[in-house]
């Protein structure tokens, strides 16, 4: 009787036994597999501890949830943000149009929009009261060159009834052209206008660095201490401002011509640095933005359409590379026709004297 007990005792620890392995078993391998464990719990996740990877979990008491996070494209609302489409189309800067939605002057549709809208092609978007076209497709992308001359404000319009840079340039259909930069109402030369606001935003943004030259004719002794005091950097109502490059143009006595070049766009920050040094501008006249010059056949109010070797050199310079909204494209068969022509009509007129522009002096020339 003894020995029966024993060997039932003995069965009875081996059945158990066998019964056990299949749990460990059945916890390895979800180890394997990467799956995480969440207790049950309020609001609270955690990931399993390394110690008790291999501790079976009672049932009822865990929950397995799969490590792969979420698509986030998937909760990304479609469209693209309205103060950005606003901004490309030239209507003013990102945080500008931000202060618009903010100020109720933007409706998507028939709302009044808010900001954090996402708008698309197919939505009707309204800007003061007047509809904003929307191109679904990229259109060509367009640089024109424009002989500013003095007296014109750089304004699309003027309660004084002032003629404005914009009266004298090519029409567009369902586009406006954006100015890149602006000029005083009493400084001429060089002004770009484009058809992309990307491109226009990033070509006045600081960051671009892109050097801007002037012609500049100063009213007053200028002496060597007084040019690297602008070298150096000068400080204005608006912070620290130089000149990176002054080369002596022509002139002697007290009305001399320079040319100088600016990295920024500040408002008047040309005049502003000479009459920190207690001289006149008396003159003033961009020649260069970043690569572009003006062409010896554009004369003052004329303007002239960039090549498509030009805006692709103009986009390096600045390190535009966006294709969304506008493209490289060579123009139309109609478009060339026309651009001939206007191109012709420019030199035509280059037959007639042209107004004198000062030389450069030579180094040899400014030393002696």
């Amino acid at each position: 009787m003894r020995r029966l007990q024993i060997i039932m005792v003995k069965h009875i620890k081996t059945d158990f036994e066998e019964r056990k392995k299949p749990e460990k078993n059945s916890a390895n391998h979800s180890k394997k597999a990467g799956v995480l464990t969440k207790p049950a719990g309020k609001g609270k996740a955690s990931t399993a501890a390394p110690g008790n990877a291999g501790k079976p979990s009672r049932p009822g008491k865990t929950k397995t949830v799969s490590a792969t996070a979420p698509d986030a494209s998937a909760t990304t609302p479609p469209g693209e943000k309205l103060q950005k489409v606003l901004a490309r189309l030239g209507l003013g800067s990102r945080r500008e149009m931000e202060r618009e939605i903010e100020a109720g002057r933007v409706r998507i549709n028939d709302r009044v929009a808010r900001l954090g809208d996402r708008v698309s092609a197919t939505d009707k978007v309204f800007f003061n009261g007047q509809r904003l076209v929307q191109s679904a497709e990229p259109v060509r992308r367009r640089v024109i060159l424009y002989n500013k001359p003095e007296g014109e404000i750089c304004s699309r319009s003027d309660p004084e009834g002032r003629r404005t840079v914009y009266d004298g340039l090519p029409q567009l259909r369902g586009e406006r052209w954006i100015s890149v930069g602006r000029l005083d109402f009493n400084t001429s030369g060089l002004l770009l206008f484009t058809n992309d606001g990307e491109l226009a935003n990033k070509l006045m943004h600081p960051s671009s660095v892109i050097d801007r030259e002037y012609l500049v004719r100063i009213q007053g002794e200028v002496t060597d201490e007084m040019k690297q005091n602008l070298l150096d950097g000068v400080l204005l109502e608006d912070g620290v401002a130089r000149f990176t490059d002054i080369v002596d143009g022509a002139g002697e006595g007290r009305n001399r011509w320079f040319y100088c070049v600016v990295m920024e766009g500040r408002n008047r920050e040309v005049r502003r640095l000479w009459e920190s040094q207690g001289v006149k501008v008396s003159r003033l006249k961009r020649v260069r933005y970043a690569n572009i010059f003006i062409p010896s056949h554009v004369r003052v109010g004329q303007w002239m359409e960039l090549s498509e070797r030009e805006i692709a050199d103009l986009c390096m310079t600045a390190g535009f590379d966006s294709n969304t909204h506008t493209r490289i494209l060579p123009p139309t068969r109609e478009e060339k026709i026309q651009l001939q022509r206007h191109e012709l009509k420019l030199r035509a007129a280059t037959k007639s004297r042209r107004p004198w522009v000062p030389k450069r002096r030579k180094d040899s020339e400014a030393s002696e």
